[in-house]
């Protein structure tokens, strides 16, 4: 049996700061969400309509060392969906906003959103 991709993504309706987020999902599933192509963002929107946080964590960090921006697992980067105003600054990770366009931005890490693993 498939499971579709919509039965791979799980939202945790808890709040937590972006590490935390991340050491949940590695501990209770595989990662936090990466999203590389329209048809992700699509199937983590209907997910993310149900949290009970303006934003959901994504697996998506800046490194100030090397100056980019990475998925923790590792994907390639090939798909954006930023929101206006994106900066590039250290200790930030992206999040999805739960409403309107379902855009990503640059949130400092000790806020504390819901997330979504997979």
């Amino acid at each position: 049996m498939c499971l579709s991709p919509t039965d791979t993504f799980r939202l945790i309706n808890k709040n937590k700061t972006w590490v935390e987020a991340l050491n949940y999902c590695r501990e209770k599933y595989h990662d936090l969400v990466s999203i590389t192509s329209l048809d992700e963002q699509r199937w983590i929107q209907d997910r993310a309509k149900n949290a009970s946080s303006p934003y959901v964590w994504l697996g998506l960090r800046y490194s100030c060392t090397l100056d980019f921006w990475f998925w923790v697992n590792d994907e390639k980067i090939s798909y954006t969906n930023w929101g206006p105003n994106k900066t590039d600054e250290c200790d930030m990770s992206a999040a999805m906003e739960t409403g309107g366009k379902n855009e990503w931005f640059i949130k400092p890490d000790n806020e504390e959103y819901n997330f979504i693993c997979f």
